[in-house]
């Protein structure tokens, strides 16, 4: 973890526990991400350290498919939760945490793409690469073993690499939610502040982008 994000964020070091800390964050007794955050909002700094116990994991892989470094993801992952904790005090419960989390999420990782856009051409985000918790990669074939499919399952996934790098920003966002965090459209409508009709118009150009400049593949 960043210690200089910690002391710009002008509060304690263990606000955002350390990886090693985690295992000591209290439980949520039952209670909604909602409710406990709520407990954040009245001072309770272990209901936070249980939020981030709970979602670290989720928002560093999710960080790490826009940064493609995980010393990046990380970083960004710490700006989040800090960017929860000093959001704290205008938190209202009228809608899912996670919601909430991934909107802060998303912006972070939108302006962090467009501001390294330039100093790392080679990071770009692959679908195809699986999952680590689902083992979810995109709907293309799987490779063989053969020696002809290695190389093909090799420039798919530079193919792969480079049109959803293409793709428009927010589209991007909507299939990483949508495959890789198993958001439904509504949750992802809500992240994107957008109609579920929109967001599913949003996805269907995505997919249909990618399948037709993908197809020699399939």
């Amino acid at each position: 973890m960043n210690n200089g994000l910690l002391a710009m964020a002008s509060m304690p070091q263990q606000i955002v526990p350390q990886q090693s800390e985690l295992g000591t964050a209290v439980p949520g007794d039952g209670l909604s991400d909602a409710e406990v955050m709520l407990r954040v909002k009245a001072g309770d700094d272990s209901a936070f350290a249980f939020l981030v116990q709970k979602h670290r994991r989720a928002i560093v892989n999710f960080m790490y498919r826009s940064a493609r470094s995980q010393a990046a993801a990380e970083d960004l992952a710490q700006e989040v939760f800090l960017r929860v904790y000093r959001s704290r005090e205008g938190y209202e419960a009228n809608a899912k945490f996670t919601t909430w989390l991934y909107r802060i999420a998303t912006n972070l990782a939108v302006n962090y793409v467009s501001d390294t856009r330039h100093e790392r051409p080679e990071n770009m985000v692959s679908l195809d690469e699986p999952d680590e918790e689902t083992g979810q990669t995109m709907d293309v074939p799987a490779a063989s073993a053969t020696a002809e499919e290695t190389i093909m399952r090799r420039q798919r996934l530079a193919a792969i690499r480079q049109r959803v790098h293409a793709l428009p920003e927010r589209q991007k966002m909507a299939v990483v939610l949508h495959k890789y965090q198993q958001m439904d459209y509504r949750q992802i409508a809500e992240v994107l502040k957008l109609s579920e009709s929109a967001t599913k118009s949003l996805l269907f150009r995505a997919y249909e982008t990618l399948r037709g400049q993908l197809k020699e593949f399939v």
